[in-house]
């Protein structure tokens, strides 16, 4: 791979995991998985949002705050690169969606600073797939908590992330993928490995199957 830092996001049911998984055991690289079913929050947010949507996202930012920072320390001599399934922006997406007003400004005051004490990927790639789809693959791996997560709850996370892309200065890749299954076709996994592996210069692009 071209990048030293690559960083595969999108939205709940998007396949982020088994693409970062399936790069970084075909490239020996380094790869960072997002330890969220650990959150004893996660279960309680589905049930009852307005009341656990706080405590949720700040746990969920501390907790990836000090993996990032552990594992995107010193470069592993034994691995090519790095790949993540998440980045740390994502608590902010995440929160702006879910947050009262008051407790938005509270945490972006958290979030700013802990931000600025980690690296950037050389490559932030976007995972778009429609709503309905991501319910598809939510009820295919049968994760319980994720059952009751509402269309519009997705909706609000996926204009969430469009919201940052138009924002950002990174090199993003946007790459639709609601008319392929990297997970289980082969030549589908291919095309988007070989998609992932060009040099883009700093800006948005995005690229359709």
């Amino acid at each position: 791979m071209k990048y030293n830092f690559i960083a595969i996001e999108g939205n709940i049911g998007a396949g982020k995991t088994s693409l970062a998984s399936r790069i970084a055991e075909e490239y020996n690289a380094k790869l960072i998985l997002e330890q969220f079913e650990e959150n004893s929050f996660l279960p309680k947010f589905y049930k009852e949002p307005d009341k656990y949507a706080f405590p949720l996202e700040m746990s969920f930012l501390a907790s990836r705050f000090q993996q990032l920072k552990d594992q995107l320390g010193p470069q592993d001599l034994f691995k090519t690169f790095t790949i993540s399934d998440y980045y740390i922006i994502k608590s902010l997406i995440f929160a702006k969606k879910t947050l009262q007003t008051d407790e938005y400004k509270l945490y972006t005051r958290f979030f700013n600073i802990i931000h600025q004490q980690l690296p950037k990927p050389d490559l932030f790639v976007f995972l778009h797939v429609e709503t309905i789809k991501l319910q598809q693959n939510i009820k295919q791996r049968g994760r319980p908590y994720e059952q009751e997560i509402e269309d519009t709850y997705l909706d609000k996370i996926q204009e969430g992330y469009f919201e940052f892309i138009k924002q950002s200065n990174m090199r993003v890749l946007v790459l639709d993928t609601n008319n392929i299954d990297f997970v289980n076709n082969e030549k589908d996994y291919q095309k988007v490995v070989n998609v992932i592996d060009q040099e883009y210069p700093l800006g948005i692009h995005r690229v359709t199957f």
